[in-house]
């Protein structure tokens, strides 16, 4: 399952849309997997952490107080392809920008994309690399099927 973290400038989204921003996020990284319908166990386990930032925390060369937003989505390894990587960035940057009230925050809009290494992924004790993610696979598919 996705980690996202968000981090900008405390008052760059309008108060009370952090719900939505990491509903939107997620939803946007699940389809970006490939995830057509998610499960609970997908939507419980696809953390969003919105870090609100004090606004004079966030700096350029050209400014004290930059409206720079930076998204980090941590992924499992492989989950994602090449499209679904370009699909994520864009989708990320429109959710930004609408929600901030923006257009133009896309262009100060930051995304990216890291890969858990191999077993480098843990939940409830386990570290999962590909044999954990088939077993969880195999056991979600079985679930559905009865």
């Amino acid at each position: 399952m996705p980690m996202i973290d968000v981090y900008a400038p405390s008052d760059l989204f309008p108060l009370g849309s952090d719900s939505r921003l990491g509903k939107e996020l997620t939803m946007a990284v699940l389809r970006a997997e490939g995830v057509t319908t998610p499960g609970p166990y997908h939507l419980a386990n696809t953390a969003a952490f919105i870090h609100r930032m004090d606004p004079g925390a966030v700096h350029t060369a050209a400014t004290e107080s930059a409206r720079t937003v930076r998204v980090q989505v941590i992924t499992p390894p492989a989950v994602l392809t090449r499209e679904g990587q370009k699909q994520l960035v864009k989708e990320i940057t429109e959710i930004v920008a609408r929600i901030s009230g923006d257009p133009s925050q896309a262009s100060r809009t930051w995304v990216i994309l890291t890969e858990a290494a191999e077993g480098g992924w843990g939940i409830s004790g386990t570290a999962f690399g590909k044999q954990e993610f088939a077993a969880l696979a195999a056991k979600a598919a079985a679930a559905r099927a009865k």
